[in-house]
């Protein structure tokens, strides 16, 4: 009786033991084949699926129904711009988003701050001199360049405002060991080369 109980037994040992190894041995190659697949597949291409707008000044002041708005940098607390290039201090923003545009504070096209490397101290200054028209070469560069890199920050803007908001806040050319600014005192950058040591520009 005894004999018969240990054979059942070490026959249930031997046969989850079986069940384990070959259980063990299907997650190993299943894991083996998952890595290859994510390892030799290269990641999907960033499309960007609107065409890009480049707005002039002339057309962004024609409306329709005769109302100017305007988007604006928002965050600042001392200094806003709009997407008209305009810069001025938070109290000179009209209700409908835009500087005051007749005050003397107010300036359009600003690279007060910004370094002929396109790099500027003041992230509003660094929107203001991105979005001159003269800029529009260099920027389109800066798309071309994106699409090649699989950006999908900067695939997915829509307009040259967007571009110069997301290009003065986030450009890895303007940080070293990923962790520091090249040039601390200029870090918001918005072209396509790197940032070095260079004079101030006050004007575009």
């Amino acid at each position: 009786m005894w004999y018969a109980a240990l054979i059942r037994f070490i026959r249930r040992r031997i046969v989850l033991g079986i069940i384990f190894t070959l259980s063990l041995i299907y997650c190993i190659v299943s894991f083996i084949d998952k890595e290859d697949f994510l390892n030799n597949d290269p990641p999907p291409p960033v499309r960007r699926t609107q065409p890009f707008i480049w707005r002039t000044l002339q057309e962004h002041n024609s409306s329709n129904d005769g109302e100017i708005y305007c988007r604006n940098s928002v965050q600042g607390k001392v200094l806003i711009v709009d997407d008209r290039g305009f810069v001025c201090p938070r109290i000179e923003i009209l209700s409908n988003g835009c500087c005051n545009e007749i005050s003397s504070t107010v300036t359009q096209y600003s690279c007060e701050t910004c370094k002929h490397n396109n790099c500027c101290a003041i992230y509003e200054y660094c929107i203001s001199c991105c979005l001159h028209p003269d800029k529009k070469d260099m920027l389109e560069s800066v798309l071309g360049k994106a699409t090649e890199q699989n950006n999908v920050i900067f695939a997915s803007v829509a307009d040259h405002f967007e571009l110069c908001l997301a290009k003065c806040r986030t450009n890895s050319q303007s940080v070293q060991h990923e962790n520091s600014y090249k040039d601390p005192k200029a870090k918001h950058c918005y072209g396509d080369t790197d940032p070095g040591p260079s004079i101030i520009e006050n004007e575009v």
